[in-house]
């Protein structure tokens, strides 16, 4: 076994884009992880198809690189904050963090989060300027930024001392300062080895094990992914497990694995300090603690924040259920829903009066649109409704979750901007304006402000814009109606198949989603009307042939281009009397109720409520 000061382990934060996980790579390549001419992927530590595919990290990961003598564990998190649920368990598994921030953007809304994470955790970190052959790169600037950000978030005297490594993770290129570059990472794994604690636990007390990712395999089930936190671990040793609600049961462990490059590696025998893999012990969840049978004592639960989004998640009804899907009843659907439970400690899933109806809470849009996706690309189909945020009553007040938005947006589009957000009910707190023809603004936003902003935010600044977002605090509810859509919808009052014929009948009235050929069904949203109205209309309709041949030849008609929207955008789109239809193959859009005279009647019944209230 490894001495344990030869033992580091690290978790690697940062924004999203900021480079996270190209530097792993070049970590692990310089390190010889790999073989000579073994082929590795880029970004070879994003897995999942939806990280490939968006180029973001959504589940955290761990790896291990060997230098000179040492064992550096590295655990690769979400730079979202939608996936903050993942960053936060991580911290109970490392020692020390290295903090990686763009050379040119600087401290963005995720590195403030993310930071504080790591600060409470009481952890050692590094600071890596990223990108630093970028154009315009102001890597001195940027130190300047994270220290005021560290003192911000109140770091402790030793955090407040941080060394700092200048890195491009493209170019695999380090260094002490930005204008001395050394061709490898030696500068930054010179800097892990040097600055980064040893663990600290006893192997020869009882052992402790919190249980901080899980995997699944087919040949051995369960494999529960954490940090040894004191004592030692054997292959088929008998332990207790301590479960959530404070149960205790015992187990056997099968096998123990550890890491090496992105191998798991046999082992057997774990001690304090190691990040191990552990197979064989059944129905084990995260945050239950693995202990000594004679000494069972479990660790403290996982802290998590709670989710700031819920949406309703149905089974599909539409006239074209059952047709695309694999998975369309009530039961798979609860099911997979509650097999998510199982690793993603930050969703919530509550049962309905209805049975085919469940309430799905998350940290945010993209949190519940990567479950949506995954879903859908597994064989389900279902509907949702529109997201709507968390309002609660803290110290009998009514408070909204507040996030905090940072765009950078060119100078021409400052005012438009400004403008859209005030009608949002945003606060500007910080305006920066580098004199390079973008400014970047800060603001504090009610959560639901940003629902279905992005779409409008491009528009107003014809592509340029680039806006993040992360939960910022719970503060006052701020009455009446923040953001939503103000346009109305054409709704389709047929089933049939779309026409061209059809479709040029109603492009006057405002904006299509469909294409010719497209199968629609009476009360499916089939565009955007351009008043704030919905209006029903045919576009199935055919042109009625005769055998009079025109005497002018007939104009070549050109149809607009349609709009056709991503999963996303869709669910961003949405009205309160809306449903977002989702199956393996499509996504549509469709009113709750499809008739369009129980749809009158409904909101005749609607408005006579609210009068005689």
């Amino acid at each position: 076994m490894r001495s344990r000061d030869k033992i580091r382990n690290i978790a690697i934060i940062a924004h999203v884009d900021h480079g996270k996980t190209t530097l792993v790579d070049k970590l692990l390549q310089q390190s010889g992880a790999f073989r000579e001419h073994e082929a590795v992927m880029e970004r070879a530590l994003d897995s999942n198809d939806l990280e490939r595919e968006r180029g973001i990290t959504i589940l955290a990961k761990n790896t291990a690189i060997t230098y000179k003598d040492y064992l550096i564990n590295i655990v690769d998190t979400p730079g979202h904050a939608d996936f903050g649920g993942e960053v936060e368990r991580i911290m109970k598994m490392v020692d020390g963090v290295l903090l990686v921030v763009d050379a040119f953007e600087g401290c963005m809304p995720q590195t403030k989060f993310v930071l504080r994470k790591a600060l409470e955790s009481q952890l050692t970190p590094i600071v890596v300027v990223n990108k630093i052959d970028r154009p315009n790169a102001r890597p001195e600037e940027v130190v300047d930024e994270v220290l005021e950000l560290f003192i911000e978030l109140e770091a402790n005297d030793q955090q407040l001392d941080f060394p700092v490594v200048y890195a491009s993770g493209l170019q695999g290129i380090s260094g002490l300062s930005p204008d001395d570059l050394q061709d490898s990472m030696l500068p930054l794994y010179e800097t892990i080895v040097d600055h980064i604690p040893a663990p600290g636990e006893n192997p020869e007390e009882p052992l402790q094990f919190l249980v901080t990712l899980m995997d699944y395999n087919e040949y051995m089930g369960r494999i529960a992914i954490g940090r040894v936190n004191r004592g030692k671990l054997r292959q088929g040793q008998t332990v207790a497990v301590m479960t959530r609600d404070g149960g205790m049961k015992q187990a056997r462990v099968e096998k123990l694995f550890g890491f090496q490059g992105l191998k798991r590696i046999e082992i057997e025998e774990a001690a304090a300090g190691d990040i191990i893999a552990i197979a064989g012990i059944k129905d084990i969840n995260i945050g239950e603690t693995i202990a000594d049978p004679a000494n069972p004592e479990a660790l403290p639960v996982l802290k998590i924040d709670e989710p700031t989004l819920q949406m309703t998640f149905l089974v599909n009804n539409s006239p074209f259920a059952g047709k695309e899907g694999k998975w369309v009843t009530s039961r798979k659907l609860r099911e997979r829903l509650m097999n998510e439970l199982e690793t993603d400690v930050s969703l919530r899933v509550e049962e309905t009066d209805s049975p085919d109806a469940f309430i799905v809470s998350g940290r945010g849009e993209l949190h519940l649109g990567i479950l949506i996706e995954n879903m859908r690309r597994e064989g389900y189909e279902l509907q949702v409704s529109k997201p709507e945020v968390i309002v609660k009553e803290i110290d009998g007040k009514k408070m909204e979750p507040i996030e905090r938005l940072v765009i950078d947006v060119p100078e021409e589009s400052m005012g438009a901007v400004m403008e859209s957000l005030g009608t949002r009910k945003a606060e500007m707190v910080n305006m920066v304006n580098n004199g390079s023809g973008q400014v970047r603004l800060e603001f504090l936003i009610p959560a639901r402000g940003l629902i279905g902003y992005r779409t409008h935010f491009l528009t107003l600044t014809r592509g340029y814009g680039v806006m993040n977002h992360a939960f910022d605090s719970y503060g006052p509810y701020l009455g009446g109606q923040v953001g939503g859509r103000h346009q109305g919808v054409l709704v389709s009052m047929e089933n049939g198949v779309s026409t061209l014929y059809g479709i040029l009948s109603v492009e006057d009235r405002g904006i299509l989603f469909v294409q010719p050929g497209t199968e629609v069904y009476e009360g499916m949203i089939v565009g955007e009307h351009s008043r704030e109205n919905d209006i029903v209309v045919n576009i199935c309709k055919e042109k009625q042939l005769t055998n009079v041949r025109s005497a002018t030849k007939e104009e070549t008609v050109k149809m607009k281009t349609p709009r056709l929207f991503t999963l996303e955008q869709a669910l961003e789109y949405l009205n309160d009397d809306e449903y977002c239809e989702i199956t393996p193959k499509s996504v549509r859009l469709r009113k709750k109720i499809l008739n369009k005279n129980e749809r009158e009647r409904a909101e005749k019944h609607r408005k006579m409520a609210e009068s005689h209230i």
